[in-house]
């Protein structure tokens, strides 16, 4: 989902511009000043004509369709507490490092949130667009685990991971060590505990991985490499698999996250919610904007 973020967040302010001059197709256009200079001005006409020119502009013009697409098909579906939850959970997972992360992968606050909701009206979409079938079911369940409880310590560089494993090693407590070494602010203070299924999106699967791997009581021998540092996990609680008919719920959920990281399934969906939506683009010179979609329908 990170990665969907960052796309969509370096791409908002040139899509409200985009759609602010898409309006240039007027009896007016042609006058409405965008900025003067000692040599004369440049129109909201003129300016539209340069932004065609840019590579950038037909990918700001997609992302900008498929947001709208969704949105008119599946806005019900998405409420503001939704977004909002998910806001809260990055909040908490990078803290006092929040604003920094925003700004380092293009954002302000409300652009952000808008990624939010374009991510989850897209698996909306997926669910709605495509049924997990029985045989799928019994395919995930070959490799399904559990939800898990687990303490973990977070450090910004690896020396201070091998410290903690060093100290844990010696007998030291590791809720004390949390407290005293995490820099997840949403979980140091409660010794690091926290749970998750193997479909979390608040955790690298370098973390799910490593983590799944122990056993009770159990922690991780090497710091784990994630994205914004390095971990050392103790297992808590790692239940036994139970049976394929109880688990079926999870199952879907499983296949259904799988689906969503799998990009050639997402363009398929998108592809569908765009032909349904009816979406056409008018200006010849920006017409092909959506054609890679286009294809995947076909080949579908």
């Amino acid at each position: 989902m990170k990665n969907k973020l960052r796309i969509q967040g370096l791409l908002t302010t040139l899509a409200a511009l985009l759609v602010l001059l898409s309006g240039c197709q007027t009896k007016q256009a042609n006058s409405s000043t965008v900025a003067t200079y000692s040599g004369g001005q440049v129109t909201q006409a003129s300016l539209y004509k340069e932004l065609k020119q840019s590579p950038t502009t037909k990918t700001v013009l997609a992302n900008l369709l498929i947001y709208r697409a969704l949105d008119h098909a599946y806005g019900k579906s998405v409420s503001t507490k939704a977004v909002n939850t998910t806001y809260d959970s990055y909040q908490k997972q990078y803290g006092e490092n929040f604003t920094s992360f925003l700004t380092q992968n293009g954002f302000s606050k409300a652009s952000f949130r808008q990624s939010i909701r374009t991510n989850l009206l897209s698996e909306v979409a997926l669910k709605k667009l495509k049924k997990v079938t029985n045989s799928q079911l019994k395919e995930a369940w070959k490799t399904y685990q559990p939800k898990v409880t687990v303490q973990h310590i977070l450090t910004s560089d690896e020396a201070t991971a091998k410290q903690v494993i060093s100290d844990l090693a010696a007998g030291k407590d590791f809720t004390t060590l949390a407290k005293t070494y995490s820099i997840d602010t949403a979980t140091k203070d409660n010794g690091g505990k926290t749970s998750f299924e193997a479909t979390s999106k608040s955790f690298d699967s370098t973390f799910k991985d490593a983590a799944y791997k122990l056993k009770n009581g159990d922690y991780t021998q090497s710091p784990v490499k994630v994205t914004n540092g390095y971990e050392v996990i103790k297992m808590v609680n790692h239940p036994a698999k139970g049976s394929f008919e109880s688990n079926k719920e999870a199952l879907t959920a499983n296949v259904y996250a799988k689906w969503s990281r799998n990009s050639s399934v997402m363009q398929r969906v998108i592809s569908q919610v765009l032909k349904d939506q009816h979406v056409t683009i008018k200006d010849k010179d920006l017409s092909d904007a959506l054609d890679s979609y286009k294809q995947s329908v076909a080949k579908d």
